[in-house]
């Protein structure tokens, strides 16, 4: 590990009109994504009111995209730029606490009861289809979101992101869609095709849990990581890893026994009772 200066960890840069216009595009997206969810959860609550998701269901949707605004804002991105620290910030943000919320704001439930009865039906059959199903198997779910974290840090990956702005997009991409789906798996009041039991699931969060200790850990110790950055933002982005990490998961472990889940079939029933029109 060679530590370079604190100043530009992240290389790319734009000058100060573009770089502020480009930085309003995430969370003006985050923004449109927000109020999408709310007209599709009043729709639902007009057309089903007694199967619609509840008001604080909105609002964890809601604060999930909080959440993610504030992960890609102005400040949250400059100190990405600067700071592994705030890297790794932007990490649990994007990848972990704003997954958890958005998914507990039962997204595809408000989707399948806002939707014509026709359509929701077809989304239905999408979901349950063979493509879904492989992809919301648990261990496909825990290797895409915490599996990456090994190819991030412990090969060159990481600096290539720091010096194109692509890939760095990418980057934060894969984390958010990773982290819902990893949190869907494991505790998403939305069914999932097959979902295996909270014993079983429990085990993979476990898994999950070793995998970002032992990750931390060895970012903390720098041995065989891939990032080049001074070793104090290093140590620091590691125990924000792994003491962050440990909350989420905890918020991830308390979500799974206590939300409630309905069986797979509980889509049919949903299309079933939809009203038609």
């Amino acid at each position: 590990m060679s530590p370079l200066p604190a100043h530009g960890v992240h290389g790319h840069g734009h000058d100060s009109g573009s770089g502020e216009l480009l930085a309003l595009l995430p969370v003006a997206a985050v923004a449109l994504l927000a109020a999408c969810y709310l007209l599709l959860w009043r729709r639902a609550r007009h057309r089903n009111l007694a199967r619609a998701p509840r008001g604080a269901r909105a609002a964890l949707f809601v604060t999930g995209c909080v959440l993610l605004a504030a992960a890609l804002s102005g400040p949250s991105h400059a100190f990405a730029e600067l700071d592994f620290r705030g890297h790794m910030l932007q990490h649990l943000l994007i990848g972990m606490y704003a997954p958890l919320a958005l998914v507990l704001g039962a997204p595809i439930t408000v989707l399948l009861l806002a939707l014509p009865a026709a359509r929701a039906r077809r989304l239905i059959r999408l979901l349950r289809g063979r493509p879904a199903r492989a992809l919301t198997r648990p261990w496909v779910a825990l290797l895409l979101s915490t599996g990456s974290l090994g190819v991030l840090y412990f090969t060159p990956l990481y600096q290539a992101t720091t010096v194109r702005p692509a890939l760095h997009t990418l980057l934060h991409l894969h984390f958010l869609a990773a982290g819902c789906l990893f949190a869907w798996v494991i505790a998403g009041p939305d069914p999932t095709p097959g979902r295996p039991s909270v014993p079983a699931r429990l085990v993979v969060l476990g898994v999950a849990i070793a995998a970002h200790a032992i990750t931390s850990q060895l970012l903390y110790a720098g041995f065989l990581i891939g990032v080049h950055a001074p070793i104090t933002q290093i140590r620091g982005g590691a125990e924000l890893m792994y003491y962050g990490g440990d909350v989420a998961e905890l918020l991830l472990a308390v979500a799974l026994v206590t939300t409630w889940r309905p069986p797979p079939h509980a889509w049919v029933r949903v299309a079933e009772r939809h009203p038609r029109g």
